[in-house]
């Protein structure tokens, strides 16, 4: 059943991405289409705490809060489909989602594919290392292994930068490849470093590979939408709910303006 499961998973992450890179991109809903409908439909992936994550068999966290209040703002409900981050944001281009989560950089990249809400959130990839590793900076990683998750930007800059890289589909396994000793340090989000490397005994070093601006992911021509949903974001982030909602989650807040 384990293999079926990881088949399928796959099986959709590749005909999204095969339509994605078909140029079939759907035009996105308006605010208007979304209110009729009642309900914004949501593609995250929820192994990415304290951003998304499961309990209880429901998706949880930090992006999830905000989205519930601009839902409520919105006057519709929230549909959350799950899958691999690395279908995220090729669902989102064909229109297959109305939006994506799961602690998205704004890179020229992505943004060539879909369209993004204002940041919210300054994010930094860290570097999460083994508690007896002589690593203690970015620097002591020249020539090193190093897992990162797929279709993310940490895979994005250490295989740009010259690093040995080892990706996985989940950031599970990329933790696991460095506590069974595969790699030498781990690159991830700062936030989900600090939350799974607590829970392993893990050493999250104080230098960051690099900062990134988190926003939301959009089909192309939602502008209606966007413009509604930056405004409720607006709002969360000039009245302090923002940075309420990471307090709730024992997260530090960075300003997209830091």
């Amino acid at each position: 059943m384990k293999k079926l499961h990881k088949f399928l998973a796959f099986a959709m992450t590749t005909l999204l991405i095969a339509g994605a890179l078909s140029g079939c991109g759907s035009q996105g809903k308006s605010l208007q289409d979304i209110q009729k409908n009642g309900t914004m439909v949501v593609a995250t992936s929820p192994d990415f705490p304290p951003f998304e994550y499961l309990e209880g068999g429901n998706v949880v966290g930090i992006e999830v809060d905000i989205l519930e209040k601009v839902a409520e703002d919105l006057g519709v409900t929230l549909t959350i489909e799950q899958m691999d981050f690395d279908a995220v944001v090729p669902g989102v281009q064909v229109g297959k989602f109305d939006l994506g989560v799961s602690g998205i950089t704004i890179n020229e990249k992505r943004e060539k594919n879909v369209d993004f809400s204002q940041p919210y959130f300054l994010a930094s990839q860290a570097i999460v290392v083994m508690p007896d590793s002589p690593i203690t900076c970015k620097a002591d990683l020249e020539c090193k292994s190093v897992s990162v998750q797929t279709g993310t930007t940490a895979e994005d800059y250490c295989m740009n930068n010259g690093y040995e890289v080892l990706a996985f589909t989940a950031n599970n396994d990329a933790l696991a490849a460095l506590t069974s000793g595969k790699v030498d340090a781990w690159v991830v989000d700062n936030e989900v470093a600090v939350s799974l490397a607590a829970e392993n005994g893990l050493n999250v070093l104080t230098e960051p590979m690099t900062t990134e601006p988190y926003a939301f992911a959009f089909p192309k021509e939602s502008d209606s939408l966007i413009e509604a949903f930056n405004q409720s974001l607006s709002a969360m982030l000039a009245n302090g709910t923002i940075e309420e909602i990471f307090d709730n989650y024992n997260a530090a807040y960075v300003s997209p303006q830091a």
